[in-house]
Order: C-alpha cells, then structure tokens, then sequence
C-alpha cells in the first residue's frame, strides 16, 4: 500500500480477514472497504496522504476476498454479514469508533454499517455509489441507471459470468478496470484468481434482496464522493443521496474521472474524506 505499511491476519469469529495497516499506531482509525472486483489495494494512491495527516488506515480484503474468509454459499454474502464483519473487524482490533471510507461495494456496506451501527462511525466518505435506498430508487425510476446496472442481471445467475471473466487469462476482468495503473490491476487479479475467489465476490450481487433497499437515513456526518465519468452509476441516484442523511453532509461531484476513483483521483479523494475528518466539509 506504501512503504510503512505492513499486512497482517485478524480473526474474526469464524474467519480471518487479511488487514492492510499504515500510519501512526496512535492515530485516529480510518477503516477503508474496498468494491467489486478491488482488494484493499485499491486503496495504495490515498493513503500516504490519509497517514500523513496523521490518520490509523486500517484496509481490509473483504469475505470472499481473504483466503480465509470465503466460506461457500451465497447466503454467507447477505448484507447482514457483510455489516458483521465489519464491526467484528472493529471489535477484534479493540477499536470504539472509527472514520469509515468505502468505494464501490465497500460503499454499500458502509452506508448500513453508519445506519446501522452509528455509535461505531465517526464520519462516513462513501464514494461512487449513494445511499442503498438512493440507489434502489434510480434502479426502479430512472432509465439511465436500469441501463447501467445491466451488468448486475449477468453477475447474479449462474457461473457463467465465472467463465467469461477468468477467460483468456483474465482478459474481460483487466478490462474492466479500463486504464488503471496496471500494477494495481494485477494485484486484483491475482486474488480473484485464487480459487473460488471471484465467485465468492460474485455472490456480493447474488445475494442482494428487496432489504438491501430498506436502509434508513444515516446519521453521522457525512461526505459522497461521485464522478460524473461513472460507467455504473448515474446522476439520479447521486443527486438523491442527501435525502437518506440526517446529518452534515457534502456531495462531491468529481468531473471525468471514471468508476476507479480510489486509483484514478487519489489526492481528490484524500481531500475529501480529510475535509469530513477535519469538519471543514460540511
């Protein structure tokens, strides 16, 4: 991630979850969440500015994406579990409260942990997707976002979407992620590669259901960081995002910059989640 960093196990009931660390051990707790298809990687360009303004980042690969916690069957991939696992992180690591950043999936699971679990999040940054009930609302009214989202029917049945990505060395799975630094691409692509991995990945989208939806407003201060060079998520949603906040709240709206924000707008990014942490965001 940079060179302080060090990466070690934390368990987890079950599970044992590989955790990216930098910064000062004294340092206020930044928990990162990486998305689809990322591994905590995703978050090298952000944070040497995160940990020189004196921030714990604690990075994480997700259920599904540590060796060690990829239990099989798309049931163990409800959001209920995703949120455990994130406060099970937070509790094994005898951490009260931390600032929380999530791209992606990591957003998604972000934005219930804040609901869900305020007492546990300082601040929240989530980045490229809104609001599950946001999002939820421009998948059933807004056009645009129904063809964005396309993509979601291909990964949520059958194996199929398994064969075409890992194809020809992984062709389709490179090239998602467009012209990201390509060592950063391979670090994914190595762990997704692993066996069972992306299907366990997979199984994110899979095990979705009507709840996922039924998130209520967060109340905690917080930052969306959206561009408006987002293949997959569109204006509706992102501009429907504070309605599901009853707190302070700052929408950040990055011009051209595609999905990978956390690799293609890292000091952008820092920026914003620091403008959160420091109070000059609202």
């Amino acid at each position: 991630m940079n060179p302080t960093a060090t990466t070690a196990t934390v368990a987890v009931g079950d599970y044992t979850f590989r955790v990216t660390t930098a910064g000062p051990e004294d340092g206020a707790p930044a928990l990162l969440l990486h998305g689809f298809p990322e591994t905590a990687a995703c978050w090298g360009p952000v944070t040497p500015a995160l940990t020189a303004a004196g921030l714990r980042v604690i990075a994480p690969d997700q259920r599904g994406y540590s060796p060690a916690a990829r239990p099989v069957g798309v049931e163990n991939y409800a959001i209920d579990n995703l949120v455990g696992d994130v406060v099970g992180l937070l509790d094994a690591l005898e951490i009260d409260d931390a600032h929380l950043v999530g791209h992606d999936w990591g957003a998604a699971v972000a934005w219930v942990v804040a609901a869900r679990h305020p007492d546990r999040v300082r601040t929240l940054t989530a980045v490229s997707v809104p609001h599950p009930a946001a999002f939820d609302w421009a998948l059933r009214e807004d056009d645009d976002q129904r063809q964005r989202s396309g993509y979601i029917s291909v990964f949520r049945h059958g194996d199929s979407a398994e064969r075409a990505l890992l194809a020809d060395d992984a062709r389709l799975l490179r090239a998602v992620f467009g012209d990201v630094d390509s060592a950063q691409v391979e670090a994914h692509v190595r762990a997704l590669t692993e066996p069972g991995a992306l299907t366990a990945a997979l199984s994110w989208y899979r095990a979705m259901d009507r709840e996922f939806g039924e998130v209520p407003p967060v109340t905690v201060p917080t930052t969306y960081v959206w561009s408006n060079g987002d293949e997959a998520l569109g204006r509706a949603g992102a501009e429907r995002c504070s309605e599901f906040v009853d707190a302070p709240y700052r929408f950040v709206e990055l011009d051209g910059v595609s999905h990978w924000i956390p690799e293609q707008a890292a000091e952008a990014l820092a920026e914003a989640v620091l403008a959160r942490i420091e109070g000059n965001g609202k």
